[in-house]
């Protein structure tokens, strides 16, 4: 099996994306980012799907994007928008996006891809149902690819060409659901909100969360996992 570094958040995105890498064949390596975020129970659910899926090789990554701030996601003085209109989500950049986090994540995931001689980087950006986050189109992947094989020695030699894999870009949210059910994927473990409360309940009012609820209801299936009382 060729292998692969994956992108895994423990969102529902990254896990149906993990699910799809399996089924393709790839040997899959995650890595998670403990990056300062305001709330750990992502990292626990990245572990739980790791340890679901029996990935090759799980690891955290701890780095701190708190020291720069500018994202509610990492700050605990900005507060997360909560019950947007959906229809909204996607017309300019929301506080919750962090400053170039998914540039930072991708030199992280292409350093160790090196080190494992693996051609693709899995990472479940999405440019139809999301909210409006730059590092998510596909303008920007191409970008990304074509840097990182002027950055890389199998990329500059021509021996270990790297492919960013983005198999969901295209999806909307309801079609990435009815992927992952198809997978047989056990959604009630992810974690998608931006504000669960302290027993890691999904607020159901956030972005990430109204999107995600958009999405199960198109899909004609409702969401598993835990949200706090009334939320839905």
């Amino acid at each position: 099996m060729a292998p692969a570094v994956l992108l895994l958040s423990g969102g529902l995105d990254s896990t149906t994306l993990l699910a799809y890498a399996l089924d393709e064949g790839f040997d899959v390596h995650a890595i998670t980012f403990r990056y300062g975020q305001r709330h750990a129970t992502e990292i626990d659910a990245a572990r739980r799907v790791a340890k679901h899926f029996g990935v090759r090789d799980h690891v955290v990554v701890d780095i701190d994007l708190r020291t720069f701030g500018g994202s509610a996601l990492t700050s605990d003085t900005l507060a997360v928008p909560k019950d947007r209109d959906v229809a909204d989500l996607e017309h300019g950049i929301p506080i919750t996006y962090v400053p170039a986090r998914n540039t930072i994540f991708l030199s992280f995931a292409l350093a160790w891809a090196e080190v494992l001689n693996a051609r693709d980087i899995f990472i479940g950006v999405n440019a139809l149902d999301y909210s409006g986050y730059p590092d998510c189109r596909p303008e920007y992947i191409a970008a990304y690819e074509r840097m990182a094989n002027f950055a890389t020695r199998g990329g500059v030699e021509g021996t270990n060409p790297i492919h960013i894999r983005t198999p969901l870009i295209d999806l909307t949210k309801a079609q990435i659901i009815a992927l992952g059910l198809s997978l047989d994927v056990d959604y009630s473990i992810t974690q998608s909100c931006y504000d669960p409360d302290a027993t890691s309940a999904a607020c159901g009012h956030c972005d990430a969360c109204l999107l995600r609820l958009k999405g199960f209801a198109e899909a004609g299936s409702r969401d598993p996992a835990p949200y706090a009382a009334g939320a839905r």
